[in-house]
């Protein structure tokens, strides 16, 4: 088995429950507003959402552009116009609080924090990341955390991971490794970067991509077998 010495971890969906968090934001946004949130308005949200985050990975749109938006364009598909920015402030207030674990992730990164050069890599806003990884108690683990909105590129861009690279004392790309959920984002971004990549996937989705990864988990415990950890 390689061994590596650096280990580049996403956030949302690998570490954190992204879903868990959004859904009561979500829930508490919408009884702000009186308007009740259905199970009908709270998919295509998630759809709307999904596809505009998909477009900023593609560089297509910036990051002010997807979370100003998908507000907007969401309420105006039910026929009402709203302050697509104004609700993107009340909805990231509550988002901030949602600080839920994924299953193992907090007693994964204690034990590996002594072993290993532990890094965030996350596309999203700083704040609210920063927010989440404090309460969750997982922000002191890290030895460097790097957010999209404040290195001015995203994954999977290469400019991205060379921002963090150039950050990242003694580096060896060949003894590194990304652990996410998204295809599209960490384990596209940490091949075109050069990384080894393993990738999350605990609903056991098929990969109809053409994005192969090094490695895939299923639960968060899987990767010690990958990192040599007892």
């Amino acid at each position: 088995m390689k061994t590596y010495k650096t280990l580049f971890f996403d956030v949302d969906d690998t570490l954190l429950d992204f879903g868990a968090a959004e859904k009561e934001a979500l829930r508490m946004l919408f009884e702000e507003q009186g308007t009740p949130l259905t199970d009908e308005i709270e998919a295509r949200y998630r759809n709307i959402n999904q596809g505009l985050w998909r477009a900023f990975e593609e560089g297509k749109l910036d990051r002010d552009e997807v979370v100003n938006t998908r507000f907007s364009l969401l309420f105006k598909e039910y026929g009402q116009e709203v302050d697509g920015a104004l609700l993107e402030q009340k909805y990231r207030s509550y988002l901030e609080e949602g600080h839920q674990l994924v299953a193992g992730a907090l007693e994964l990164i204690s034990s590996l924090q002594a072993r290993y050069e532990l890094y965030i890599v996350t596309n999203g806003v700083s704040k609210t990341q920063d927010k989440r990884l404090r309460k969750a108690g997982l922000h002191p683990l890290f030895k460097g955390i790097f957010v999209s909105e404040d290195t001015g590129y995203q994954k999977p861009m290469k400019e991205f991971f060379d921002h963090v690279f150039a950050r990242v004392p003694g580096l060896d790309v060949e003894q590194a490794l990304i652990i996410g959920d998204s295809l599209t984002a960490d384990i596209k971004g940490g091949q075109l970067a050069g990384l080894d990549t393993c990738w999350y996937n605990p609903d056991g989705k098929a990969n109809e991509t053409d994005i192969v990864p090094t490695y895939e988990i299923k639960t968060l415990e899987d990767l010690y077998r990958i990192v040599n950890v007892e």
